[in-house]
């Protein structure tokens, strides 16, 4: 739940009765929920607060959650990652910090289902994190920030790019065309890799989902009054200051032609996520070399083959990792492919 209270303002793209698990259904009527109307489409901070929070509630679950606690690294108990003798009867050694300190679990398995939101992608097109960027973290937002309340005075009449074309960014820009109907001075500038804009807007009216299909077609509508000012086919090289000014220029290339879009106030960057797989380097793992998700699901899941709803169902066998009893599962088994749906990770598990 943490991660989507970071996009608590942001509705999903289906109904109630496509995001709540049957079993977990189960065990919060049992202790006498009140179910969301099924046909509804709830926003971030709903899912969690009329459904996550209730489950992490019942008795059996609340028991065993360790809440503000962050896993440092996972291993074998007494076996590095080379030895291989005993090495399926030894327990996992968890190590967790919890309040400053250090505590070690021990499990006979381990599902990751860390995710990949907290762990953005740069706005650098090579996928590089350089130093520049990361200096300028004052003025760049990893994510979808809340425009319309809680940042409206850092976006209101400010020059704002958005780097990315999926539905994230969409959603940014979006806020911020509506911020600026109240906000005139507002200016909004998408930068996308996309040849054509048009490319951005997915099925529209045609979509499987309908509020995802909506989002396509306001922006559309966006772009052809010209509120919204498109960078098409640009690679972002780099982000810099300037002769020490408050604003941020993006220099890039477009078809070979390098680009310099200047004072920009502020930057919001939407270029995917990534997953982390530093607190498992003592564990064998099997890493898809592209899309970084788990080896045999990512015929199933790449991008440029698949979209959410061309993804067969999958399980344990495809998900279990050559170190035994231990699975990795959601979003994160995806690695960077952005078609992971909740539905899918209920399949999962």
């Amino acid at each position: 739940g943490a991660n989507i209270l970071t996009w608590k303002h942001i509705k999903l793209f289906s109904q109630w009765k496509y995001n709540i698990d049957k079993a977990a259904s189960t065990l919060l009527e049992r202790d006498g929920w009140e179910q969301p109307n099924l046909e509804e489409i709830p926003t971030g901070k709903e899912l969690v607060e009329n459904y996550l929070i209730p489950l992490s509630k019942i008795p059996e679950l609340q028991e065993v959650i360790a809440l503000n606690t962050k896993v440092i690294s996972i291993a074998k108990k007494n076996t590095d990652k080379m030895k291989t003798a005993n090495r399926e009867n030894v327990p996992f050694v968890i190590y967790t910090e919890y309040k400053g300190t250090i505590q070690v679990l021990e499990s006979r398995a381990v599902i990751d289902a860390t995710g990949t939101w907290g762990n953005p992608n740069p706005a650098n097109s090579n996928g590089v994190w350089l130093e520049s960027e990361k200096s300028l973290k004052d003025n760049i937002f990893y994510g979808l920030p809340d425009i319309l309340g809680e940042s409206i005075n850092r976006y209101k009449n400010k020059k704002v790019a958005v780097i990315g074309s999926g539905h994230s960014a969409i959603n940014a820009l979006l806020e911020l065309g509506i911020l600026k109907e109240k906000n005139p001075k507002t200016e909004i500038i998408w930068i996308i890799r996309k040849e054509r804009v048009e490319d951005a807007y997915g099925g529209e009216e045609k979509d499987a989902l309908e509020a995802r299909g909506l989002l396509g077609s306001r922006i559309h509508g966006l772009v052809d009054k010209g509120i919204v000012q498109v960078h098409t086919s640009f690679r972002v090289d780099q982000l810099i200051k300037r002769n020490n000014t408050s604003t941020l220029n993006i220099i890039g290339e477009v078809n070979g032609v390098k680009l310099e879009i200047e004072s920009i106030d502020e930057v919001i960057v939407n270029t995917g996520n990534r997953p982390s797989y530093s607190f498992l380097n003592e564990l064998r793992t099997k890493v898809d070399f592209a899309t970084e998700s788990v080896e045999a699901i990512s015929p199933l899941i790449d991008p440029n083959l698949h979209s959410c709803g061309t993804v067969r169902p999958h399980g344990e066998k495809e998900l279990r990792q050559p170190e035994k009893n231990l699975y990795i599962v959601g979003s994160k088994s995806y690695g960077r492919a952005p078609t992971f749906l909740m539905a899918t990770g209920y399949e999962q598990v």
